[in-house]
């Protein structure tokens, strides 16, 4: 594979599975790092013999339970309003997706914290109003475990799937690359909206 779907091929199987586990544990604190990229391109490298599947499930879903593990923790200390005043000064990341997550929480109860972990923009934050609200950490670690297992288990399973295409997959390398930076490019212009709709919201 070629271009910036190859780079980061690279960079994963250089870092191996514990740095794939590394990769979704930064995800899970830093929601805009996307696992839809990261983990099926782990998968793809385990069907190429650089690491075990298995392996990279476990470290992956390890990294999201640490990853939300500490947002659980930030939030039982602080408080989910400090937390997300906290957290919302991060780069790239908006008051509004905190809420969002809180919502979710207060409208779904624990079984949010299971099947949050299937939706972006979801997944990462939920962790937050549970902490807040101070749930319990055993049910909480078995949810969050159960449901990033699952999501992880089907991207990096998405992965090996096509691994098995490796032919194919190198033939439309160059159009994997161009999807890719059309979604960069699209994630630009979002964040630029967004970041002019909130600034007039704030003048009004």
């Amino acid at each position: 594979m070629t271009g910036l779907v190859g780079f980061a091929a690279r960079a994963i199987e250089s870092l191996g599975a514990w740095g794939v586990g590394l990769f979704t544990l930064i995800e899970t604190v830093f929601p805009p790092i996307p696992s839809e990229v990261i983990l099926p391109l782990a998968g793809f490298l385990t069907r190429q013999g650089s690491m075990n599947i298995i392996l990279v499930i476990i470290t992956s879903t390890l990294g999201a339970y640490l990853g939300a593990l500490l947002l659980y923790g930030i939030a039982a200390r602080l408080g989910l309003e400090r937390s997300i005043r906290l957290l919302s000064k991060l780069p790239l990341v908006d008051r509004e997706d905190f809420e969002k997550s809180a919502d979710w929480f207060e409208r779904h109860g624990k079984s949010a914290i299971f099947f949050g972990r299937l939706f972006p923009g979801v997944r990462s934050l939920i962790s937050l109003p549970a902490g807040a609200e101070r749930m319990n950490l055993a049910t909480f670690s078995i949810f969050t475990i159960a449901g990033s297992g699952l999501w992880n288990s089907l991207l990096i399973g998405l992965g090996a799937l096509l691994g098995t295409q490796h032919a194919l997959v190198e033939q439309y390398s160059r159009y994997l690359n161009y999807a890719v930076y059309a979604a960069v490019a699209a994630v630009i212009v979002w964040l630029i909206v967004r970041s002019i709709r909130r600034r007039r919201n704030t003048t009004d």
